[in-house]
This record gives C-alpha cells, structure tokens and sequence, in this order.
C-alpha cells in the first residue's frame, strides 16, 4: 500500500514514515524539502500518483492567526482537490484532543476549518486527536515564560510520547476509515505545572514554574479537564518519567 505522508520529514511525520516502511507498505515523506508543497499545490499530483492513503501530520510555520488559518486552509484545500482527483481512498489528519473546546484560541480555530472541511469532502477519512507530546514540553513553558517564572494555568494534562503518537497514526492509516475522531493519549495524568516541571528539569532548565489562575492555553482559557480525552481513547504504552529519564 503505497501511503504519502504530508509533513513526513518532521518530528511525527518521520516516525510514521519509518514504521510504515518496516511493516511492508510503501511509505513517502512529503515537505517542502522534498518538493511537495501544499499551500501552492506544487509537486501534490506526482507524489499522489498510486497512493491509496494520505496521512497529513503536517504544520503551520507560524502560529499567527492570520497565518496559521490561512496555511490550513489552503493547504486542506490543495490536499482534499488533489486526493480526488488521485483516487485516494483514505485520508488522515493528526489533530489535537480538545480542538472543538479550546476555540479562543486562534491556531484552534484553524485545526476545527481544517477537520470541517475534511469532513464535507465527501473522502473516506480518519482524524487522530493526540494530547500534547512530551517533546513539547519547552515549547509550552517558553510560551508562558516572565523573566524565569512559568505560569500555566492550573488545568490537567495527559502528554503522550511522539512515538506511540506515530504508531498510532500508522495503525489507523492502513486500517478502515474512520469518518470520525480515534482520540490518543499517553498512559499517565499530570497537572500542567507537573509536566512543564519534569519537562524541563529533563534538560537541566532553572526555570521556575508557578500556577496561575488566570493563565492561557495558547491563548485560551481553560476549565481544569479541557485537554483530557475521553474514555475511550488508545494509551500509548510510554511513560514520562521512563522518557525523561532516557533524556
């Protein structure tokens, strides 16, 4: 089975890359840096010649508003036009657990364009919503950082490992459509203090890191479960204290 991955060159595209070539099927990474670029629509009808499956785990490079909106949309817009016009039979989307709740917030406003307008294109479709992954650690406390205080808002967390993120997705891509939501997540809850804590102290990173109140989400303000998933989600099998400790 011949599956393109979109954003195949990056931290979770790779992986996916990779495991589906080890277990038989014909996996493509496609980015910018292989010539694929889906904001313009260039090198999309070559790569997608044979493919039964396309898997986008692919990002915006800026995460302004303006910006992020308009690269979901023209990048779903491209990849959906392209995917019929193909024949493929299967499209999956990575995405965030909590998307449709945390919509204050700019970039979430765009992932929920981009699952819509999956959703009425009328394509066979699986969209995967992972939590945050423990790689991201840093990148959440350097959004909340004054001087060297964190504050992060006192909500729940469930961070899973970028690599049960990529079996998962691999799994569903080569299984049945969906035409819904698969929801992943990683063994263990923390508070969002806790894991920004752990996730720096894995990097030996001073940083102090504080509750607040009145702290942001990526712009959004949250009640406590709001990045949770639900009960019948799929836990990957890596814990965060086995990961921090191999770092």
């Amino acid at each position: 089975m011949k599956v393109v991955v979109i954003g195949g060159t990056g931290l979770i595209g790779s992986k996916v890359v990779s495991k589906l070539n080890e277990h038989g099927h014909e996996a493509v990474a496609a980015s910018p840096n292989t010539g694929v670029n889906t904001v313009t629509g260039e090198g999309l009808a070559d790569v997608l010649k044979g493919a039964s499956v396309v898997v986008d785990v692919s990002n915006s490079p800026s995460f302004d508003d303006d910006a992020v909106m308009e690269f979901f949309r023209a990048s779903t817009t491209n990849l959906l036009a392209a995917e019929a016009a193909a024949g493929v039979t299967h499209h999956l989307a990575l995405s965030v657990v909590g998307t449709d709740r945390l919509q204050q917030s700019g970039y979430f406003q765009a992932k929920q364009v981009q699952e819509d307008m999956i959703r009425d294109s009328g394509l066979p479709y699986s969209i995967v919503h992972a939590t945050q992954f423990f790689e991201f650690a840093k990148t959440l406390a350097d959004s909340a950082t004054s001087g060297d205080t964190v504050s992060v808002a006192p909500i729940k967390i469930q961070p899973i490992y970028s690599g049960d993120v990529a079996v998962a997705v691999g799994r569903t891509a080569v299984g049945t459509p969906v035409n819904g939501i698969v929801e992943i997540a990683g063994p263990d809850t923390f508070s969002l203090e806790d894991f920004i804590r752990q996730g720096l102290a894995a990097h030996n990173d001073p940083r102090t890191v504080v509750t607040d109140p009145e702290g942001l989400y990526w712009g959004a303000v949250l009640k406590e479960s709001d990045l949770l998933p639900g009960p019948d989600a799929q836990l990957g099998e890596t814990h965060f204290a086995d990961w921090s400790t191999e770092q």
